[in-house]
């Protein structure tokens, strides 16, 4: 199990200033292992409870909420990896375990039984809470991203796009997934993640930007555009 916590900033901005931004931190940060020309592919699963509570908390802004997902990053990876986020305050916290294929397959088909089969004592906690909760797959989120690193204080700064989604068909490895946006192709979600606190040089690059804060996740994009779809 890997094991994260952090202060996490998000802002909505135009692309091409967002494309700009990326040049300028290409120059004074490494740039993430996988990213190309135009970054890499993230494809998220969200879990959610049958009341929709982890969106309602999110959405009514508790202090204390959770997300749960399942994350690949091609269609035909050989894994996921089963993530749980946890707002506390300011900060937080991200603890993730890489599953077999098979396993997470189960996983979205509602099966939880294959956590048993881990040693790490978070797959039993995701497993008695899926069950207790009663959480089902709810939407999947992919979306473009390229991302830098800067070893200071774990600063990770990444640019999401081509946000697009799917509520009718929860497989996360499915190659012809049908997807649609969920948010405007000509804009982008900045993430800014940092331990105690952003270093002056790359806070005056991103303050360069043309962006304003984002209170709102990928995930709640996605259900807010289902949900209107539904209407």
């Amino acid at each position: 199990m890997n094991e994260v916590f952090r202060q996490e900033k998000k802002y909505l901005m135009n692309l091409a200033d967002g494309q700009a931004l990326c040049g300028r931190l290409a120059g004074v940060m490494m740039e993430d292992e996988h990213n190309g020309a135009l970054g890499y592919r993230v494809r998220s699963l969200y879990f959610d409870t049958l009341d929709e509570g982890d969106f309602e908390d999110k959405i009514n802004g508790l202090e204390l909420r959770r997300k749960l997902r399942l994350r690949c990053y091609s269609p035909g990876d050989s894994f996921a990896m089963l993530e749980m986020k946890q707002k506390e305050g300011a900060y937080q916290k991200k603890r993730s375990l890489r599953v077999r294929r098979a396993d997470a397959r189960r996983l979205q088909e509602g099966d939880y039984a294959p956590l048993l089969e881990y040693e790490e004592p978070f797959a039993a906690e995701c497993y008695g809470l899926m069950h207790r909760m009663c959480y089902r797959p709810k939407t999947v989120v992919e979306y473009q991203r390229r991302a830098f690193i800067a070893k200071e204080n774990h600063i990770r700064i990444t640019l999401d796009h081509h946000i697009v989604a799917n509520e009718a068909r929860f497989d996360l490895f499915a190659p012809d997934l049908n997807l649609y946006p969920v948010l405007d192709p000509f804009q982008a979600v900045l993430e800014v993640k940092y331990d105690g606190f952003l270093l002056s040089y790359l806070k005056a690059l991103v303050n360069l930007a043309d962006r304003s804060e984002l209170s709102v996740s990928k995930y709640c994009l996605a259900r807010s555009a289902g949900l209107k779809f539904q209407i």
